[in-house]
Parts: structure tokens; C-alpha cells; sequence
């Protein structure tokens, strides 16, 4: 009895991770600052932040707020749902922050049984800038839901050009400026939510295809 107690006494918490970018031009100290500010809402709202890290300034998959480059950084941390909202709110007000993104992870998680190593969760200096291919570049912002996504349609009309093998030189600017005017994130998701939709809509077509 007093067991069932204790486990219905339990508030489960979830698992999150948020990566946001900052502007290139911030140094050091002001990203640090920042890092303190998120460590704080998170203790003062019952959170546990598990890991934390700079990954240093990458270029961007496209330009955000005219800037082609950004410094990410990773945090996963333990908490309920009003601290995601407190996180977002606060990373929304910092001027110095352009874009972030809030997955979950895991759901039904015992805060007590969080044990943290204190050297995952200590901001470390990122002096050099650490290369990537484009397309681990690229690959990277999907994950994140920061970089646009080419329809099939359009997908399938660039392959159809290619093998027509003519030279269309209509407008081929980078419509990615319009996301200046974008909302610095949006709402939580699940992971492989993407992917779950190209997976629906490929077993629509199949089904269509078959009562055709």
C-alpha cells in the first residue's frame, strides 16, 4: 500500500534537448552569460541539466538574419513541461539568439534516478572553427528542423531538367532570406517526426497507386 503510494506520488518528467544559435560576433563571455541564464531557469523550475555543449561557429544551411554562419550549442537537460516554455520564452528575448529547437527525447523519467557527470555540463571555450562537409552541414540543420526541405515534386522536376539538360537560368536566388521575417523556432517535436511523415505519404501514394 504505502509503496503504490510512493509510485503514484512520482511526477514523471521528460527528456528534452534544445539547440539554439547565437550570432557570429558573440564572444565568449556574453555566450557564457547566456548559458548561465538557461542553467538558472532550469534549477529554479525543479530541471536537471544533464549535458551541455558548444559546438563551436558552423556555417548555416542558409542565411538567417543575413548571417551564414552561427555558433550552436547543445543542451539536454530533465524537466516538465513548464520549463520548456520558460526556455523558449527566455531564448526568444536574447537578441544575440537567431534560431533554436526544442526535440523530446524520452518521456516517464524518475528525476531522482538523473545522476550528472559535472564535466558533461560545464561551457567550454571554442576558439577554432571546426570545418564540416556541406552536407553534414546540411544534414545536421534538417535533424534540427533549421533548414528548408526540398518537396518531392520540385525534387523530381530538378531530375527531370538535368535530363533535359537544359540551362533554365530563371530566378535561382536563395528564397531562404524570406526566413528573416521567420519566428525564431518553432514548437516542441518528437524525433524522426519528419520522417514519419515522409513514411505516411509514401504509403498513401503506394495505396493509391494499387486502387488505380
Amino acid at each position: 500500500m504505502t509503496g503504490t503510494a510512493a509510485a503514484s506520488a512520482t511526477r514523471w518528467a521528460r527528456e528534452y534537448e534544445t539547440i539554439y544559435i547565437l550570432r557570429p560576433n558573440v564572444d565568449n563571455d556574453a555566450a557564457e552569460k547566456i548559458v548561465d541564464r538557461l542553467k538558472d531557469v532550469i534549477t529554479r523550475l525543479g530541471g536537471t541539466l544533464t549535458k551541455l555543449d558548444n559546438w563551436g561557429k558552423r556555417k548555416l544551411a542558409y542565411p538567417i538574419q543575413k548571417n551564414h554562419r552561427g555558433i550552436f550549442v547543445y543542451l539536454k537537460y530533465v524537466g516538465f513541461n513548464d520549463l520548456v516554455a520558460e526556455i523558449e520564452r527566455t531564448l526568444r528575448l536574447l537578441d544575440e539568439v537567431v534560431r533554436f529547437q526544442t526535440v523530446l527525447i524520452a518521456e516517464d523519467i524518475d528525476p531522482a534516478s538523473i545522476a550528472v557527470d559535472p564535466d558533461e555540463v560545464q561551457y567550454l571555450h571554442v576558439d577554432e572553427e571546426e570545418e564540416e562537409s556541406e552536407d553534414a552541414e546540411l544534414e545536421r540543420a534538417r535533424s534540427l528542423g533549421m533548414a528548408p526541405r526540398v518537396s518531392r515534386e520540385a525534387s523530381r522536376d530538378s531530375d527531370a531538367d538535368s535530363d533535359d539538360g537544359s540551362d533554365d537560368d530563371s530566378d535561382d536566388s536563395d528564397d531562404s532570406d524570406d526566413s528573416d521575417d521567420e519566428p525564431k523556432a518553432s514548437s516542441v517535436s518528437k524525433q524522426k517526426a519528419t520522417a514519419d511523415d515522409d513514411d505516411e505519404a509514401s504509403t498513401k501514394a503506394a495505396s493509391d497507386d494499387e486502387e488505380g
